[in-house]
C-alpha cells in the first residue's frame, strides 16, 4: 500500500467571518503569535512525513504562495545585518526537500469541489486533507502523524473526529460509528444535521486521509445548495465501497474559523511560546486581578 505523501490544503475561502481583517489578506495568513495558521497546518503535515503540499487557492491568496517561497531581498538584508537567528527562522519555514504546488479553484463550489481540484496532482495515491481553520495542538506528535499511523495499519480512509455539544451538530458533518476490534468504523455520515436528527455527537473536524477513489465519487455526487459539492456526500458514497475509520483527536482543537476560537488559540499558544510565555502568563495573572 502506498504511503501518504501528499496533503491538500483547501485555502480558497473568503474568510467573511473575520472581515475587515480578511478583505485583502487571506484568513489562512492570520497569525497565532508569530506564525500564520497555514504554517501550523503545513508543519503538522511535515511531522507526518508528508513531502508534497497541494494548496487549492483562489483570488487574493498570493500571499500564501509568497510565504512559502524564498524571499531573496529579506534574506540578503538579514544576512548583511548579521541577524542569523531571524534568517534561520525564515529559511526553516519549509524544508528544501518539500514541494509546494498551487492550484486555482475557479469557483467557490464547496469543500468537495476543492478536493476534486487536486486530482491531477494527487493521482492514484492516498492523501491527506488539512483545514487550516482547525488548529490542533497535538503535543509531542501531530494529529496527522497519528492518523497516518492508523492508515498504515489498516489501509482505510480515516476521518478526524471530536465530540461536540449536541446543540452544535448543525455546524459539522456528524458520523455514526461501530467499534470493530478496537477501531471505530463509520457506518453513517450526515452533513450538518439538526440536533434532534443527528446520529451522534461525533463531528468531523478538518483532518482527513482519503483514498483516490474519492475523486470518482466527487465527480458523480449531486451538487447541493448553491451548486456546492459536499465532501461529506463523496465520503458517504465511498463508504459503500470501502471501510472508513474515525480517529478521535488526542490533541486540543481550536476552531480558528471563529473569533472566539481564534482568541483561545492565541492565548494558549502565547502562554507556551518560549520567548514570551512566562511574561505573558505573569501579565494575565495581574490582568485577572483587576
Amino acid at each position: 500500500m502506498q504511503k501518504v505523501r501528499k496533503a491538500v490544503f483547501p485555502v480558497a475561502g473568503m474568510g467573511t467571518r473575520f472581515l475587515p481583517a480578511t478583505k485583502a489578506s487571506p484568513k489562512e495568513m492570520m497569525p497565532v503569535v508569530d506564525k500564520p495558521l497555514i504554517q501550523y497546518a503545513v508543519e503538522e503535515a511535515l511531522d507526518a512525513g508528508i513531502t508534497e503540499m497541494v494548496f487549492i487557492t483562489g483570488r487574493n491568496k498570493r500571499s500564501i504562495e509568497d510565504h512559502f517561497d524564498k524571499a531573496y531581498e529579506l534574506e540578503n538584508e538579514l544576512e548583511a545585518k548579521g541577524k542569523q537567528k531571524l534568517l534561520d527562522i525564515l529559511q526553516s519555514i519549509i524544508p528544501k526537500s518539500v514541494t509546494c504546488i498551487y492550484i486555482r479553484q475557479p469557483e467557490a463550489l464547496g469543500l468537495g469541489h476543492a478536493v476534486l481540484c487536486a486530482q491531477p496532482v494527487v493521482g492514484d495515491e492516498p492523501f491527506a486533507v488539512i483545514l487550516a481553520d482547525d488548529l490542533i495542538d497535538g503535543g509531542t506528535n501531530s494529529e496527522m502523524a497519528r492518523m497516518v499511523e492508523v492508515f498504515g495499519d489498516t489501509h482505510c480512509a480515516v476521518l478526524g473526529v471530536e465530540e461536540v455539544p449536541h446543540e452544535d451538530t448543525s455546524s459539522y458533518g456528524i458520523v455514526e460509528v461501530n467499534d470493530v476490534n478496537g477501531k471505530l468504523r463509520i457506518s453513517n455520515i450526515v452533513e450538518k444535521p439538526k440536533p434532534e436528527e443527528a446520529p451522534s455527537n461525533l463531528a468531523v473536524v478538518g483532518r482527513y486521509i482519503l483514498t483516490p477513489r474519492i475523486f470518482h465519487h466527487l465527480q458523480h455526487v449531486q451538487p447541493g445548495k448553491g451548486g456546492e459539492i459536499q465532501l461529506t456526500d463523496g465520503i458517504f458514497a465511498l463508504m459503500q465501497e470501502q471501510h472508513i475509520l474515525a480517529h478521535k483527536l488526542k490533541g486540543t482543537r481550536y476552531d480558528c474559523g471563529s473569533k472566539l476560537g481564534y482568541l483561545k488559540a492565541t492565548l494558549a499558544y502565547g502562554l507556551k511560546h518560549p520567548e514570551v510565555g512566562d511574561e505573558f502568563a505573569a501579565y494575565l495573572k495581574d490582568f485577572c486581578r483587576v
